[in-house]
Protein backbone atom coordinates (compact mmCIF):
# COMPACT_ATOMS: atom_id res chain seq x y z
CA UNK A 1 0.00 0.00 0.00
CA UNK A 2 0.61 3.64 -1.03
CA UNK A 3 0.26 6.04 1.26
CA UNK A 4 -1.73 7.85 -0.59
CA UNK A 5 -3.42 4.47 -2.06
CA UNK A 6 -7.48 4.76 -1.32
CA UNK A 7 -7.94 2.17 1.31
CA UNK A 8 -11.53 1.39 2.89
CA UNK A 9 -12.10 -0.78 5.90
CA UNK A 10 -15.63 -1.88 5.23
CA UNK A 11 -17.23 -2.06 9.54
CA UNK A 12 -15.07 1.06 10.62
CA UNK A 13 -17.79 1.65 13.06
CA UNK A 14 -17.07 -1.62 15.21
CA UNK A 15 -14.19 -2.41 17.41
CA UNK A 16 -12.03 -3.59 15.31
CA UNK A 17 -12.77 -1.54 12.13
CA UNK A 18 -12.32 1.71 14.35
CA UNK A 19 -8.76 0.19 15.35
CA UNK A 20 -7.52 -0.30 11.93
CA UNK A 21 -9.19 3.12 10.99
CA UNK A 22 -6.84 4.72 13.51
CA UNK A 23 -3.62 2.71 12.95
CA UNK A 24 -4.14 3.08 9.53
CA UNK A 25 -4.18 7.28 9.71
CA UNK A 26 -1.09 6.80 12.73
CA UNK A 27 0.79 5.27 10.55
CA UNK A 28 0.78 8.37 7.81
CA UNK A 29 -2.18 6.98 5.25
CA UNK A 30 -3.83 9.68 3.81
CA UNK A 31 -6.83 8.54 1.46
CA UNK A 32 -8.22 6.50 4.58
CA UNK A 33 -12.14 5.76 4.02
CA UNK A 34 -14.91 4.18 7.03
CA UNK A 35 -15.97 5.18 9.82
CA UNK A 36 -18.19 8.63 10.82
CA UNK A 37 -19.55 9.68 7.97
CA UNK A 38 -18.41 7.33 5.63
CA UNK A 39 -20.68 4.46 6.96
CA UNK A 40 -22.27 2.55 4.43
CA UNK A 41 -25.03 -0.11 5.16
CA UNK A 42 -23.27 -3.57 4.23
CA UNK A 43 -26.55 -5.52 3.86
CA UNK A 44 -27.96 -3.33 1.38
CA UNK A 45 -26.21 -4.18 -1.97
CA UNK A 46 -27.18 -1.07 -3.91
CA UNK A 47 -25.53 0.56 -0.83
CA UNK A 48 -22.00 -1.08 -1.32
CA UNK A 49 -22.51 -1.29 -4.92
CA UNK A 50 -22.81 2.64 -5.11
CA UNK A 51 -19.90 3.24 -2.33
CA UNK A 52 -17.42 1.65 -4.58
CA UNK A 53 -18.15 2.79 -7.65
CA UNK A 54 -17.82 6.48 -6.34
CA UNK A 55 -14.75 6.07 -4.26
CA UNK A 56 -12.73 3.01 -6.32
CA UNK A 57 -10.91 1.80 -3.02
CA UNK A 58 -7.64 -0.13 -4.37
CA UNK A 59 -7.41 -1.95 -1.05
CA UNK A 60 -10.33 -3.45 1.35
CA UNK A 61 -10.10 -4.49 5.38
CA UNK A 62 -13.83 -6.29 5.91
CA UNK A 63 -14.31 -5.75 9.75
CA UNK A 64 -17.82 -5.27 9.02
CA UNK A 65 -20.89 -7.60 10.63
CA UNK A 66 -22.79 -7.96 14.04
CA UNK A 67 -21.08 -10.43 16.69
CA UNK A 68 -21.21 -11.02 20.43
CA UNK A 69 -20.75 -13.34 23.24
CA UNK A 70 -23.19 -15.98 24.15
CA UNK A 71 -25.95 -14.50 25.34
CA UNK A 72 -26.08 -12.90 21.90
CA UNK A 73 -25.59 -15.94 19.67
CA UNK A 74 -28.19 -17.77 21.91
CA UNK A 75 -30.68 -15.10 21.36
CA UNK A 76 -29.77 -13.72 17.64
CA UNK A 77 -28.49 -16.71 15.73
CA UNK A 78 -30.65 -15.45 12.70
CA UNK A 79 -29.54 -11.78 12.73
CA UNK A 80 -26.17 -12.50 13.40
CA UNK A 81 -25.63 -15.57 10.74
CA UNK A 82 -28.44 -12.88 8.23
CA UNK A 83 -25.74 -9.92 8.27
CA UNK A 84 -22.75 -11.38 8.26
CA UNK A 85 -23.50 -13.33 5.30
CA UNK A 86 -25.30 -10.08 3.30
CA UNK A 87 -22.47 -8.17 4.14
CA UNK A 88 -19.69 -10.56 3.42
CA UNK A 89 -21.53 -10.87 -0.40
CA UNK A 90 -21.91 -7.33 -1.04
CA UNK A 91 -18.29 -6.09 -0.10
CA UNK A 92 -16.58 -9.23 -1.57
CA UNK A 93 -18.74 -9.08 -5.03
CA UNK A 94 -18.19 -5.09 -5.17
CA UNK A 95 -14.69 -5.04 -4.38
CA UNK A 96 -14.30 -8.32 -7.58
CA UNK A 97 -16.48 -5.48 -9.72
CA UNK A 98 -14.20 -2.61 -9.13
CA UNK A 99 -10.91 -4.77 -9.13
CA UNK A 100 -9.94 -3.91 -5.76
CA UNK A 101 -6.31 -4.64 -5.42
CA UNK A 102 -6.22 -6.92 -2.06
CA UNK A 103 -9.05 -7.81 0.05
CA UNK A 104 -8.30 -8.75 3.83
CA UNK A 105 -11.69 -10.00 5.20
CA UNK A 106 -11.72 -10.87 9.04
CA UNK A 107 -13.12 -13.79 10.14
CA UNK A 108 -13.38 -15.15 13.74
CA UNK A 109 -12.07 -17.99 16.06
CA UNK A 110 -15.27 -19.30 16.34
CA UNK A 111 -14.86 -20.61 12.64
CA UNK A 112 -12.48 -23.71 14.41
CA UNK A 113 -14.20 -26.48 15.53
CA UNK A 114 -15.34 -27.03 18.78
CA UNK A 115 -12.60 -29.79 19.87
CA UNK A 116 -9.83 -29.15 17.55
CA UNK A 117 -6.39 -29.77 18.49
CA UNK A 118 -4.50 -26.69 20.33
CA UNK A 119 -3.73 -24.33 19.97
CA UNK A 120 -5.74 -23.76 16.58
CA UNK A 121 -3.92 -24.43 13.75
CA UNK A 122 -5.56 -22.82 10.06
CA UNK A 123 -5.40 -26.24 8.85
CA UNK A 124 -8.22 -27.25 11.30
CA UNK A 125 -10.69 -25.14 9.99
CA UNK A 126 -13.96 -27.31 8.57
CA UNK A 127 -12.30 -30.61 10.06
CA UNK A 128 -15.23 -31.20 12.76
CA UNK A 129 -18.29 -29.99 14.53
CA UNK A 130 -18.33 -26.37 15.60
CA UNK A 131 -19.33 -24.66 19.18
CA UNK A 132 -22.98 -25.35 19.23
CA UNK A 133 -23.63 -21.94 21.16
CA UNK A 134 -22.01 -19.98 18.10
CA UNK A 135 -22.58 -22.06 15.03
CA UNK A 136 -24.84 -20.00 13.01
CA UNK A 137 -22.24 -16.76 13.25
CA UNK A 138 -19.15 -19.52 12.76
CA UNK A 139 -21.24 -20.58 9.61
CA UNK A 140 -21.42 -17.04 8.36
CA UNK A 141 -18.23 -16.07 8.82
CA UNK A 142 -16.70 -19.26 7.18
CA UNK A 143 -18.95 -18.90 4.32
CA UNK A 144 -17.12 -14.96 3.68
CA UNK A 145 -14.01 -16.92 4.15
CA UNK A 146 -14.81 -19.63 1.48
CA UNK A 147 -16.06 -16.69 -0.64
CA UNK A 148 -13.36 -15.09 -0.67
CA UNK A 149 -11.37 -18.12 -1.90
CA UNK A 150 -13.95 -19.05 -5.07
CA UNK A 151 -12.92 -15.30 -6.48
CA UNK A 152 -9.67 -15.98 -6.04
CA UNK A 153 -9.84 -19.74 -7.66
CA UNK A 154 -12.58 -18.48 -10.31
CA UNK A 155 -10.90 -15.17 -11.13
CA UNK A 156 -7.63 -14.88 -9.66
CA UNK A 157 -8.81 -11.54 -7.15
CA UNK A 158 -6.29 -11.38 -4.40
CA UNK A 159 -8.78 -11.58 -1.38
CA UNK A 160 -7.52 -13.50 1.98
CA UNK A 161 -9.07 -14.09 5.33
CA UNK A 162 -7.68 -13.80 8.78
CA UNK A 163 -8.63 -14.97 11.72
CA UNK A 164 -8.70 -12.77 14.69
CA UNK A 165 -8.61 -13.81 18.47
CA UNK A 166 -10.95 -12.18 21.02
CA UNK A 167 -10.06 -8.37 20.89
CA UNK A 168 -10.67 -5.95 23.40
CA UNK A 169 -9.95 -2.43 24.06
CA UNK A 170 -11.43 1.19 23.95
CA UNK A 171 -14.32 1.55 22.18
CA UNK A 172 -15.34 -2.05 22.85
CA UNK A 173 -19.48 -2.87 22.97
CA UNK A 174 -20.12 -2.64 26.92
CA UNK A 175 -23.89 -3.25 26.10
CA UNK A 176 -25.15 -6.44 28.07
CA UNK A 177 -26.87 -7.36 24.46
CA UNK A 178 -23.90 -7.69 22.34
CA UNK A 179 -20.64 -6.98 24.80
CA UNK A 180 -18.03 -10.19 24.72
CA UNK A 181 -16.83 -11.38 28.08
CA UNK A 182 -14.08 -8.54 28.51
CA UNK A 183 -16.74 -5.63 28.56
CA UNK A 184 -19.23 -7.52 29.84
CA UNK A 185 -17.30 -8.68 32.83
CA UNK A 186 -15.92 -4.98 33.19
CA UNK A 187 -19.20 -3.47 33.58
CA UNK A 188 -20.73 -5.74 35.71
CA UNK A 189 -17.99 -5.76 38.29
CA UNK A 190 -18.40 -1.25 37.44
CA UNK A 191 -21.98 -2.17 38.35
CA UNK A 192 -21.05 -4.29 41.79
CA UNK A 193 -18.30 -2.07 43.36
CA UNK A 194 -20.89 0.98 42.61
CA UNK A 195 -23.79 -0.83 44.17
CA UNK A 196 -21.78 -2.22 46.62
CA UNK A 197 -23.12 -5.80 46.11
CA UNK A 198 -21.34 -8.57 48.61
CA UNK A 199 -20.67 -11.21 44.98
CA UNK A 200 -21.25 -10.86 41.59
CA UNK A 201 -22.58 -14.38 39.42
CA UNK A 202 -20.23 -15.28 36.54
CA UNK A 203 -21.49 -17.58 33.79
CA UNK A 204 -20.20 -20.72 33.70
CA UNK A 205 -17.08 -22.97 35.00
CA UNK A 206 -15.04 -20.25 34.50
CA UNK A 207 -12.77 -23.20 33.61
CA UNK A 208 -12.74 -22.19 30.12
CA UNK A 209 -9.65 -20.57 28.15
CA UNK A 210 -9.75 -18.05 25.99
CA UNK A 211 -6.57 -15.68 24.33
CA UNK A 212 -7.18 -12.28 23.93
CA UNK A 213 -5.44 -9.74 21.83
CA UNK A 214 -5.33 -5.70 22.33
CA UNK A 215 -7.70 -4.33 19.57
CA UNK A 216 -4.64 -1.88 18.49
CA UNK A 217 -2.09 -4.88 18.13
CA UNK A 218 -5.18 -6.65 16.67
CA UNK A 219 -5.15 -3.77 13.72
CA UNK A 220 -1.49 -3.35 13.30
CA UNK A 221 -0.76 -7.11 12.59
CA UNK A 222 -4.17 -6.59 9.99
CA UNK A 223 -1.85 -4.17 8.23
CA UNK A 224 1.22 -5.96 8.38
CA UNK A 225 -0.07 -8.95 6.82
CA UNK A 226 -2.04 -6.71 4.28
CA UNK A 227 2.06 -5.50 3.12
CA UNK A 228 3.60 -8.89 3.86
CA UNK A 229 1.30 -12.12 3.40
CA UNK A 230 1.16 -13.45 0.49
CA UNK A 231 -0.46 -17.15 0.32
CA UNK A 232 -3.68 -17.80 -0.15
CA UNK A 233 -4.62 -19.78 2.89
CA UNK A 234 -6.39 -18.22 5.91
CA UNK A 235 -3.59 -16.51 8.42
CA UNK A 236 -4.28 -16.54 12.52
CA UNK A 237 -3.92 -13.43 13.74
CA UNK A 238 -2.94 -13.64 17.33
CA UNK A 239 0.29 -13.86 19.72
CA UNK A 240 -1.78 -12.35 22.58
CA UNK A 241 -2.28 -13.72 26.00
CA UNK A 242 -4.56 -16.69 27.06
CA UNK A 243 -5.88 -17.52 30.19
CA UNK A 244 -8.93 -19.12 31.96
CA UNK A 245 -12.15 -16.64 32.76
CA UNK A 246 -11.90 -16.97 36.30
CA UNK A 247 -8.37 -15.98 35.90
CA UNK A 248 -9.75 -13.01 33.83
CA UNK A 249 -12.63 -12.05 36.16
CA UNK A 250 -10.10 -11.93 38.88
CA UNK A 251 -7.75 -9.74 36.95
CA UNK A 252 -10.55 -7.31 36.28
CA UNK A 253 -12.17 -7.38 39.90
CA UNK A 254 -8.42 -5.73 41.06
CA UNK A 255 -8.51 -3.25 37.89
CA UNK A 256 -12.07 -2.54 38.96
CA UNK A 257 -11.55 -2.26 42.75
CA UNK A 258 -14.29 -4.64 43.38
CA UNK A 259 -13.99 -6.40 47.14
CA UNK A 260 -16.71 -9.04 46.81
CA UNK A 261 -16.90 -12.42 45.94
CA UNK A 262 -16.65 -14.21 42.05
CA UNK A 263 -19.79 -16.82 42.16
CA UNK A 264 -19.63 -19.16 39.13
CA UNK A 265 -23.29 -20.67 37.55
CA UNK A 266 -22.13 -23.72 36.53
CA UNK A 267 -25.67 -24.46 34.77
CA UNK A 268 -24.50 -21.85 32.39
CA UNK A 269 -22.89 -22.41 29.30
CA UNK A 270 -19.10 -22.22 28.79
CA UNK A 271 -19.01 -22.01 24.93
CA UNK A 272 -15.59 -23.57 23.54
CA UNK A 273 -13.66 -25.76 26.52
CA UNK A 274 -10.02 -23.63 24.69
CA UNK A 275 -9.79 -21.23 22.07
CA UNK A 276 -6.35 -20.35 21.58
CA UNK A 277 -4.72 -19.66 18.36
CA UNK A 278 -1.30 -20.97 16.63
CA UNK A 279 -0.05 -17.45 14.62
CA UNK A 280 3.48 -18.91 14.07
CA UNK A 281 2.76 -18.35 10.59
CA UNK A 282 2.57 -14.46 11.63
CA UNK A 283 5.14 -14.23 14.09
CA UNK A 284 7.16 -15.91 11.51
CA UNK A 285 6.53 -12.87 9.42
CA UNK A 286 8.23 -10.67 11.77
CA UNK A 287 4.95 -9.28 13.72
CA UNK A 288 4.97 -8.97 16.97
CA UNK A 289 2.46 -7.59 19.60
CA UNK A 290 3.42 -4.67 21.65
CA UNK A 291 0.50 -3.93 24.75
CA UNK A 292 1.01 -6.04 27.96
CA UNK A 293 -2.09 -7.39 28.77
CA UNK A 294 -3.22 -5.61 31.93
CA UNK A 295 -2.31 -2.20 30.74
CA UNK A 296 -4.69 -3.08 27.97
CA UNK A 297 -7.51 -4.06 30.61
CA UNK A 298 -6.69 -0.82 32.02
CA UNK A 299 -6.99 1.48 29.20
CA UNK A 300 -9.99 -0.55 28.44
CA UNK A 301 -11.65 0.07 32.04
CA UNK A 302 -10.87 3.71 31.53
CA UNK A 303 -12.31 3.95 28.57
CA UNK A 304 -15.38 2.67 29.82
CA UNK A 305 -15.09 5.20 32.80
CA UNK A 306 -14.68 8.41 30.17
CA UNK A 307 -17.75 7.22 27.76
CA UNK A 308 -20.14 7.60 30.64
CA UNK A 309 -21.42 4.02 29.74
CA UNK A 310 -20.64 3.59 33.57
CA UNK A 311 -23.44 5.83 34.77
CA UNK A 312 -26.01 3.63 32.82
CA UNK A 313 -24.72 0.05 33.80
CA UNK A 314 -26.78 -2.70 34.72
Amino acid sequence: MRKASVIYVAGGETLIGAAILRVLRQQGYENVLGGPGAQVDLTIAAEVESFFARHRPEYVFHAGGRSGGIAANTNWPAELARDNLLGSVHVIHAAHACRVRRLLYLASSCSYPRLCPQPMREESLLAGPLEPTNEAYAVAKLAGLKLCQAYRQQYGDDFFAGIPANAFGPGDDFSPEDSHVIAALIRRLHAAKSAGAASVCIWGTGRPRREFIYVDDLADACCFVMEHYRDDAPINLGGGTDLSIAALAEKIRDIVGFSGKLEFDASRPDGMPLKALDSSKLLRLGWRPTLDFDQGLRRTYEDYLRSGKSRTAE
